[in-house]
């Protein structure tokens, strides 16, 4: 995401990331410290206390995926794919998750911030273009999030192929 606003002619950036939000890589400037520090004068709480369970977990998640997908690969019992359905799904509950996340703290801003009355709740764009008040936002997806996509159509093939061979040996029989 990149927040655009009259005092910030190259805008600040936030990625986010299973396990972590970073800016730009900006050794002078802490980007999501400045995000944050803004949101505090609109109400909202702050990025660093946002989905903590996911980002404690995500890391073994990904592991615990990752290994499913190897017996996945290497037996041929009939229940076995359900273990790939955690890697096939994975880039779109990340993004339902983000999309969770911002629009909790979009739409429980605190009344009592300095500029609550400026900014009423909203819900913070996911994908795309957005406006809240002086600042423009563009949020896309990563280089990462697209792997993980296209990963996932890759198992969903794989799963596809190895169901239509087992097919056709069922039928040989």
């Amino acid at each position: 995401m990149v927040l655009n606003a009259p005092q910030y002619p190259g805008g600040l950036e936030m990625r986010v990331f299973v396990n972590h939000m970073t800016g730009d890589e900006d050794p002078r400037l802490d980007e999501v410290r400045e995000i944050d520090g803004l949101n505090h004068y609109i109400g909202m709480k702050s990025l660093y206390d946002a989905a903590q369970l996911e980002q404690a977990i995500s890391v073994p998640g990904i592991i615990v995926m990752a290994v499913a997908l190897v017996v996945t690969a290497f037996f041929r019992r009939r229940w076995v794919w359900l273990l790939a359905v955690p890697a096939l799904v994975f880039p779109v509950v990340f993004l339902g998750d983000l999309a969770f996340w911002l629009n909790y703290y979009g739409q429980n801003l605190d009344p009592y911030a300095p500029l609550s009355s400026a900014i009423g709740p909203f819900t913070p764009t996911i994908l795309g273009e957005g406006i809240i008040g002086q600042f423009s936002t563009t949020a896309y997806v990563s280089p990462g999030w697209i792997m993980a996509t296209v990963a996932s159509v890759l198992v969903l093939g794989a799963l596809l192929l190895r169901g239509f061979e087992h097919r056709r040996s069922r039928q040989e029989r």
